[in-house]
């Protein structure tokens, strides 16, 4: 039996992974728990697997996970919390679903203890990608990436991250909500909208960031970490259907593509057994959903802010955490009406700019994110757009 971590238990990879718990519960185990807010929901959680450990940040939230407790379990509580749970726990693997930068320490925490992480929190490798990558060769602690794009890419190349022989990377895009609409249209578009995903049913951070293409700009930035090849060897190809998840180009000219429902259960499935593949009822080839596969070049000039992947490691150092950092801020002002659409990708790309140089720890990336969300702030007020023209967004 694993026994697994579980990081940001109520969120939807947190949740998803609990479902492929209850459908195997004979070969998981469910060591520790941890959740930002949402007390009631994991107080749920918490009755139900009886983990040993728990955290949440919020206190206002530790009530409620206090009385479901089981008899000799530990609570954490506090901004510290998650970091204490990764050091009390005994645990096979972390699964860790926390969103944004808060989840890069972590991340660096789970790798210390030279355990392995199925990875959902694309910000760690974009933040601190050649940091963590360092640490998790010299603890022997596997990074198993639970994004459906890089879960593909793991799978294609089959544990062997062999640049030489890889001649091109292909991250596949949804196009999000809003491929179909001309610039103009873009250029109104409400938040509802914005969140309205044709595939994926994800967090609206996530969600909002497949609708500007910067979701996929930071994958570019995880690709080139994870797998260690030159930015101009990654590509992107959008491909509506978001059944093939993404593919490998090797020198030899062959083409492998991992295909799959859009359901991120299967990527998570697959993380969580890995390196086995073990039974499960998730479905695999259906010929009406894989009847029509279609390709198409992205559009920069619609969707400018997937490009800024590509710079932000043209760039390098702390660019890649600034871009993140500021699409957080960028993102958040959008949701809250106060700055349009087309914005989002402009904060990010005036906030990069300042940005690009060393940094020799994750202590100095987490100061120049704070930097980065300084000047996205005072972007943003640059972008405000009128209270009464942004009402009903």
């Amino acid at each position: 039996m694993r026994s697994i971590l579980l990081l940001g238990s109520t969120g939807s990879i947190g949740t998803q992974c609990l479902d492929l718990v209850r459908a195997d519960p004979g070969r998981f185990r469910v060591e520790g728990l941890s959740a930002g807010r949402g007390g009631e929901a994991l107080a749920r959680q918490v009755a139900e697997f009886t983990p040993r450990f728990v955290a949440v940040r919020d206190a206002d939230a530790a009530d409620a996970v206090r009385a479901a407790l089981p008899e000799g379990a530990t609570l954490f509580v506090g901004p510290e919390a998650n970091l204490e749970l990764i050091a009390a726990a005994d645990f096979d693997l972390a699964v860790h679903g926390i969103v944004g930068a808060a989840g890069v320490t972590s991340t660096r925490a789970v790798l210390e203890r030279g355990r392995p992480v199925a990875l959902a929190n694309k910000e760690s490798l974009v933040v601190a990608g050649e940091l963590l990558m360092d640490l998790s060769r010299r603890r022997g602690a596997p990074i198993i990436p639970v994004d459906s794009e890089h879960s593909a890419l793991f799978q294609c190349l089959g544990g062997s991250h062999d640049a030489r022989e890889v001649r091109r990377l292909v991250l596949t895009a949804s196009g999000g909500p809003l491929w179909e609409r001309s610039k103009e249209e873009i250029e109104r578009v409400t938040v509802d909208e914005a969140l309205q995903h044709p595939n994926w049913d994800m967090g609206p951070r996530i969600t909002i960031g497949s609708a500007t293409l910067l979701n996929k700009a930071l994958e570019i930035v995880e690709a080139h970490h994870l797998y260690g090849v030159p930015p101009e060897r990654i590509e992107v190809a959008v491909h509506r259907q978001s059944v093939v998840h993404s593919m490998v180009e090797f020198v030899d000219g062959s083409v492998l593509a991992q295909l799959g429902p859009p359901d991120m259960r299967g990527p998570i499935h697959y993380a969580m057994n890995w390196p086995e593949r073990a039974p499960a009822a998730l479905t695999g080839f259906d010929l009406d959903l894989f009847a029509e596969l279609t390709f198409e070049a992205p559009d920069t000039d619609r969707f400018p802010a997937l490009a800024l992947g590509w710079r932000a490691l043209e760039q390098g150092g702390d660019a890649p955490a600034a871009l993140n950092a500021a699409d957080e801020v960028a993102v958040e002002a959008f949701l809250g009406g106060r700055i349009a659409f087309p914005s989002i990708a402009r904060v990010d790309a005036s906030v990069l700019r300042g940005f690009g140089s060393p940094a020799a720890t994750i202590e100095e990336l987490i100061e120049r994110d704070a930097a980065a969300r300084a000047a996205a702030a005072r972007e943003v007020e640059a972008c405000r757009v009128d209270p009464t023209a942004s009402a009903g967004r």
